[in-house]
């Protein structure tokens, strides 16, 4: 076998064999394979799709790269992942909330891609927070706090790892077939006795229909139920920002005000939802109302806010940060209102847009050699169905310099329509399988 002749397949629209694929990811984590052909790759794949049998085992050949893992804790290994969207913070609430409930969640989560923001990147907005822990110690912090939010080490799933970057700078994010194999690789390696997975659908989704995103759901949780792991897929909306918030510093603030403050909105809805669902799955609740009643008082209580300090300190976040996060956060030099140009309601947000102007302003990245600053974006966002008047605050930009701060308003008047007519406003959760 070699790459020219893989790729070639897929030029021609046949099908790779299960042990092309395999072998092709072994060239991904050993280097046979050059960022030439692996770009040509992910390109072949999203022109031309693969099969469900070729899904599965690039899936698992991705995950057998590397390391599995295997846990001896008192309670079920548990995690979710989103298909990405803007404003999406759930997995710092999420995953402490788990924590309180008595599940154990060892979170392998990735960096922003496209117009997405990854997770990594805003937990490393809080000064020291350590994301590359060593396999030893990232199960000590899960057995210890449990739960503990980390990226891919070189041991886990080292062929995604590889193919993730390249595929955020070659044009090749969207593809249902590399989306599958990307999240169910390192989750599969992550030994879990539950997933749940949170499949966008919107303007700020990379699923825009709903089609898209029952077909992407469904790659998700049969392919993972394939490989062994019970997975069940919410679909949510993405038609504006989950978070009233975009951009890392300002994305982990609004996170904090739920778990610490008490906030509601759709950060909280969401977490308690996608929560429900895996402890009804794997035994802590009886069914998903109980578990999301079980979600809620760990939140209200402060038992969440509780396993998410331990978990910061734990890698190397100040000691304090729950009770004092507000003087942690690094903050912008530029930090203004964006006003409504006339009065109306906000009848649509193109996320998508949004989401690319934070990365214009440094908060993503343009080539993976870029260096994020955690403390630019946009919060206090406006909301669907929000009556606006003429100078009326749309947003407040957080920049580094004045003339990014002009670029990001320009984007966000494209970007936010105001109209005359109440809109309709859609439902945070489309649909929950089970």
């Amino acid at each position: 076998m070699d790459a020219r002749a893989i790729i070639a397949e897929l030029r021609r629209g046949e099908a790779p064999s299960g042990e092309e694929l395999a072998w092709f990811a072994r060239g991904l984590s050993d280097g046979t394979v050059s960022d030439a052909q692996a770009g040509a790759f992910a390109m072949g794949v999203c022109l031309r799709g693969l099969s469900e049998e070729g899904r599965v085992a690039l899936t698992l050949a991705m995950r057998d790269s590397g390391d599995t893992l295997a846990w001896d804790v008192p309670g079920p290994v548990l995690d979710k992942h989103s298909t990405g969207g803007v404003g999406d913070c759930v997995s710092l609430v999420l995953a402490p909330a788990l924590a309180a409930c008595g599940a154990y969640v060892p979170m392998i989560s990735g960096r922003g891609l496209g117009h997405t923001g990854g997770t990594l990147d805003k937990l490393e907005a809080i000064p020291g927070y350590q994301t590359g822990l060593d396999e030893a110690r990232f199960s000590q912090v899960v057995r210890e706090c449990g739960a503990s939010i980390v990226s891919a080490t070189a041991d886990i799933a080292p062929a995604d790892k590889r193919l993730y970057a390249i595929r955020d700078v070659t044009g090749t994010v969207e593809s249902l077939d590399l989306i599958t194999a990307s999240i169910l690789s390192k989750k599969l390696a992550a030994g879990l006795h539950g997933l749940v997975l949170d499949v966008k659908v919107g303007s700020g989704a990379f699923m825009k229909t709903h089609k898209e995103a029952e077909a992407l759901a469904e790659s998700l949780v049969s392919t993972a139920n394939l490989a062994g792991c019970p997975t069940s897929a919410v679909i949510s909306d993405m038609n504006q920002p989950l978070a009233p918030a975009l951009g890392n510093s300002l994305e982990v603030a609004a996170s904090m005000e739920v778990l610490t403050g008490g906030a509601g909105g759709a950060i909280a809805e969401l977490s308690v939802s996608l929560g429900g669902v895996l402890l009804a799955n794997t035994g802590l609740a009886e069914d998903v109302e109980a578990g999301v009643a079980k979600m809620v008082e760990v939140l209200a209580s402060g038992r969440a806010a509780d396993a998410f300090g331990k978990m910061v300190a734990a890698q190397g976040g100040p000691v304090k940060f729950v009770e004092e996060w507000q003087r942690f956060l690094p903050e912008a030099s530029v930090i203004r209102p964006v006003k409504a140009l006339r009065a109306g309601y906000v009848s649509a947000i193109d996320g998508e847009a949004l989401g690319l102007a934070v990365v214009g302003l440094g908060g993503g990245r343009q080539v993976e050699s870029d260096v994020i600053d955690p403390a630019v974006g946009f919060s206090e966002v406006a909301r669907l169905g929000d009556r606006v008047e003429l100078g009326d605050t749309l947003l407040r930009l957080h920049a580094s310099r004045e003339d990014k701060a002009e670029a990001a308003q320009a984007a966000v008047f494209s970007a936010i329509t105001i109209s005359d007519e109440m809109p309709e406003l859609p439902p945070l959760v489309h649909e929950r399988s089970r």
